[in-house]
């Protein structure tokens, strides 16, 4: 057995990460890769920012409400010039009262128009989980088909550099377990403005978990990307990396931890990783990642939140269902720790390593094992 071939590499990555989010943005793999398409690198913010002002002028229904949103420019500058553009009616500050401006936004959206409601943080959104659950995700089916609610919920999740557990949890798994509800989380930058678009325009509530250390994260986007009906498919995965030894699965932030250690995997060890970007968490492109371990035979589910009842247990589970008489060894998943996020650096860097940032590829089986030279 060839089993903890990744976990050095990702150790090392996951400590560099903390409190240094530049350490995993891969400039030069990232280039690399989109070099012969990209017409101009966008900040992820910056993608979002696209999405919404495109959306704001294509569709008089569409309007943004959130804490800061309008006159600050959004806290991650994500809303930033939305209010000079088209107004306080359309760009609405609120007070700092989840429960209350995401219940008016649910009601706006009972009442035909499509909000956007940001979160300055999902963390805050705990005080607001009865409007988006109950309200939100749960009236179309209770009223029998005839009510849809168009709204999208948005914000940052997961991770974050210093701010402690309140403010770093991850609630993938949260929204994901809800019916009425669609979950997507963008990595790149064609991610964030793709998936956003199509957030606005879907019928149902949407959550969109973006990620606070990738909003200034530059990528390299393709001359159809930068065109206004540019939209990307709900419930559709994106192979970043091919590969033939090994699929890493993950969403978010961690596809680009994915693919640096993918990269490393390949240099050090000859394993080719193939990295797949789910996008979507509901629904679920399990027909991708099936595919893919038909050809690679090995598995690994990664994400940052925590490992009991999350994401990685979901796809772990799936694959004994679709994939079972295709693996070549036992599935791993890799997760946050079973602890909230400390504060203390020295902390957060040991958390990071424990947090299953220390990657195992549970990569075995003859031919793997003789290029791993094991």
């Amino acid at each position: 057995m060839a089993f903890n071939l990744a976990r050095r590499v990702l150790s090392r990555a996951a400590v560099q990460a903390v409190r240094r989010p530049n350490a995993l943005q891969m400039p030069r793999i990232i280039n690399a890769r989109f070099n012969s398409t990209a017409t101009v690198d966008f900040t992820v913010r910056d993608a979002l920012n696209s999405a919404l002002a495109e959306e704001l002028e294509a569709n008089e229904k569409v309007f943004i409400l959130g804490e800061e949103v309008a006159q600050y420019n959004g806290a991650y500058k994500v809303t930033k010039g939305l209010l000079d553009r088209f107004g306080p009616k359309r760009i609405i500050d609120t007070p700092i009262t989840e429960s209350g401006f995401a219940g008016l936004a649910v009601g706006a959206a009972l009442a035909g128009l499509n909000p956007v409601c940001e979160f300055m943080t999902w963390n805050f959104a705990m005080q607001a989980i009865d409007q988006i659950i109950n309200s939100g995700a749960k009236t179309h089916y209770m009223s029998g088909g005839i009510q849809p609610c168009n709204i999208t919920f948005r914000g940052p999740n997961g991770f974050a550099a210093g701010v402690a557990a309140q403010h770093s949890q991850d609630y993938t798994a949260w929204y994901a377990s809800i019916p009425g509800l669609k979950v997507v989380a963008p990595w790149s930058s064609e991610d964030a403005k793709g998936l956003l678009k199509a957030a606005i325009r879907d019928p149902n509530p949407v959550v969109v978990l973006e990620n606070e250390l990738m909003y200034g994260v530059y990528f390299p986007m393709s001359a159809e990307s930068l065109k206004p009906d540019f939209v990307l498919p709900i419930g559709k995965a994106k192979i970043e990396r091919v590969g033939k030894d090994v699929t890493l699965v993950s969403q978010s932030r961690t596809v680009g931890q994915c693919i640096v250690a993918a990269e490393q995997l390949k240099g050090k060890y000859g394993i080719e990783a193939e990295v797949i970007n789910l996008r979507s968490l509901k629904p679920l492109d399990i027909e991708t990642v099936t595919n893919s371990v038909k050809k690679t035979g090995h598995l690994v589910a990664i994400e940052s939140g925590y490992p009991m009842f999350g994401v990685t247990s979901e796809i772990l589970a799936l694959s004994m269902e679709y994939m079972f008489d295709y693996l070549d060894a036992p599935a791993q998943r890799v997760a946050g720790a079973e602890v909230p996020t400390p504060y203390a650096i020295g902390l957060e860097r040991i958390h990071a390593v424990i947090a299953g940032l220390d990657m195992t590829v549970g990569v075995r089986g003859g031919s793997n094992e003789r290029r791993a030279g094991r």
